[in-house]
């Protein structure tokens, strides 16, 4: 009994200390370019120019941003619970923060390498909806409370098709292990793996590698389970259009409405925060995650080139590419359907989650359950 606290203790330790050295620091420079993306990206859309006059091109002006919010007034509300306002961020930003800790970066680079990766990352993650009713509730603002309601209803609603879509995958994959997960989709699988599952055709991608390895091409329907996982995980990040919870012409911003300064920013950088983990998590489980997309053809070793030797620095630098080329791919998608699609009305969001996406993945799953029993 003792032996195995003592391994409990060690692997969250481990969780702390990967969380703390290498992911916090990245969080805030990505924040930081992340928003001013956004604001260029939004500005493309819509024929303006965005920032311009901080820095070069407004370079610096999410730098400028974060100066002004440290140094702005912390306000509590006199009639707010003090306690509680105040570590209601915290508790927000450190669900989605620890969430990083066992995502696989490269081959040598497991992060905290939890076999159960999987269930840990959706079990902690889904503790973000506790700070949010914390906040709402605690702000003694009615408004505030409206903004948690429906935050709390989304949120809880669409964990489910997610839930559904990353089971899928682990039932194709037969692991909640992300790491075993990545190495199923390249050159370096211990495991032979057949072009769309199918041992009978022959057709071997463990030596050719590239986007022929991936999970979607492994098994057809978890490309339309990734479109699930990505509506989904807009929802779960709050983004438009399902950024009901902070709608700012319905609610004055929705749970955070009492938020200033530095509290606020924090709310919003496990935003950005959340925005990049599901990035990151869905290109481990459909996208190859740290392998390369470029297959070997003939005497072109295309996929071995650009993986490196396992065990090497080469390695884990391709390896730390290619996944953050990938993670960041798709948060400039989310970027640009927030400003291209309109905001949702709260009885489409639940008919979207309920009425379609839940039953579409039941039917995958299902798929992917039989698939696995008969090609393979």
């Amino acid at each position: 009994m003792i032996a195995d606290f003592l391994r409990i203790l060690a692997v969250s330790f481990d969780i702390v200390l990967t969380t703390l050295i290498f992911i916090l620091p990245f969080l805030l420079v990505y924040a930081i370019f992340a928003i001013y993306a956004e604001r260029k990206i939004s500005a493309f859309i819509q024929d303006r120019l965005g920032p311009m006059e901080t820095g070069p091109y407004g370079l610096i002006q999410s730098v400028a941003d974060l100066l002004k919010l440290i140094q702005k007034e912390d306000i509590v509300p006199a009639k707010a619970d003090s306690g509680l306002f105040k570590v209601a961020p915290i508790i927000i930003f450190t669900s989605v923060f620890a969430g990083f800790a066992v995502l696989p970066l490269a081959p040598s680079w497991t992060g905290a390498g939890i076999a159960s990766a999987m269930f840990f990352l959706l079990a902690i993650v889904s503790l973000d909806v506790i700070g949010i009713i914390i906040a709402g509730w605690s702000s003694n603002n009615k408004y505030s409370v409206l903004g948690t309601m429906r935050s709390a209803a989304q949120i809880i609603s669409y964990e489910v098709p997610l839930g559904l879509s990353v089971l899928c995958v682990c039932m194709v994959c037969q692991t909640l292990d992300l790491q075993a997960i990545s190495y199923q989709q390249g050159i370096y699988s211990t495991e032979p793996q057949y072009l769309f599952g199918i041992k009978a055709w022959g057709i071997e991608t463990t030596t050719i590698g590239g986007f022929l390895s991936w999970n979607i091409f492994r098994m057809p329907v978890l490309f339309i389970a990734w479109v699930i996982f990505f509506i989904a995980s807009l929802a779960e990040s709050n983004r438009a259009p399902f950024d009901l919870p902070e709608a700012e012409s319905e609610l004055v911003a929705g749970f955070q409405t009492e938020y200033s300064g530095f509290r606020w920013a924090v709310i919003m950088l496990a935003e950005y925060g959340m925005m990049l983990l599901v990035s990151i998590l869905g290109a481990v489980l459909f996208f190859g995650s740290w392998n390369s997309p470029l297959p070997n053809i003939a005497s072109l070793r295309l996929a071995e080139w650009t993986s490196g030797t396992p065990g090497m620095l080469t390695s884990t630098i391709w390896g730390i590419f290619w996944l953050m080329f990938k993670a960041l791919f798709f948060v400039a998608m989310q970027l640009w359907v927030r400003w291209t699609y309109p905001r949702l009305r709260v009885d489409q969001l639940m008919n979207l989650s309920w009425k379609y996406l839940t039953p579409v993945a039941l039917v995958l799953v299902i798929i992917c359950g039989l698939w696995k029993v008969i090609f393979i």
